[in-house]
């Protein structure tokens, strides 16, 4: 489930499609999506808009369910075979959102921290173009819950900057 345009100057740089998306062959048509959505400040039609968005996931197919009812890790040999070619085709971004632990290890190699939270935690380190981001799957309610800083600092902060490279200039939806 990828969107990629020479274009789009933002990437959401996810993990892999859940069993919803699967089915409907469009990234982030579900909970996730929306929940995304409203953290980035914007509608469908931007954010399904590949002159805007590009949506590249560390895998490119449902990887199946675990043993606890989540989703499997994204597939190694997607990453391996496409992902890499994908990336270096796209021009120079100038805002890549690196959702969830498989993305950011990838994306951000040796400097991510410990643990998820801790690297969205710090997610100024990463700036300008990275801004870590935990998944925005409704099994992640807890996890939100756990950290109100996230709500109260990262999303305005993340709303003014989709708002920035979408030229909306402060603007949200």
């Amino acid at each position: 489930m990828v969107q990629a345009s020479t274009k789009a100057r933002l990437v959401i740089a996810g993990q892999a499609p859940g069993l919803a998306v699967h089915k409907s062959g469009k990234p982030f048509d579900d909970p996730s999506g929306a929940r995304l959505r409203q953290w980035m400040g914007i509608d469908m039609e931007d954010f399904y808009n590949p002159l805007k968005v590009n949506i590249v996931p560390m895998g490119f197919c449902y990887p199946g369910r675990n043993k606890n009812g989540g989703d499997c890790p994204p597939r190694p040999e997607c990453r391996a075979l496409w992902h890499d070619k994908l990336f270096a085709s796209l021009p120079e971004q100038s805002l890549i959102l690196v959702i969830g632990a498989y993305a950011q290890r990838y994306h951000l190699g040796s400097l991510r921290k410990a643990s998820l939270t801790e690297t969205v935690r710090n997610w100024e380190a990463y700036g300008p173009v990275y801004v870590p981001l935990p998944h925005p799957s409704p099994r992640n309610i807890g996890w939100l819950k756990r950290n109100p800083w996230f709500d109260r600092d990262v999303v305005p902060m993340l709303r003014r900057k989709v708002a920035d490279i979408l030229g909306r200039e402060g603007e949200t939806v």
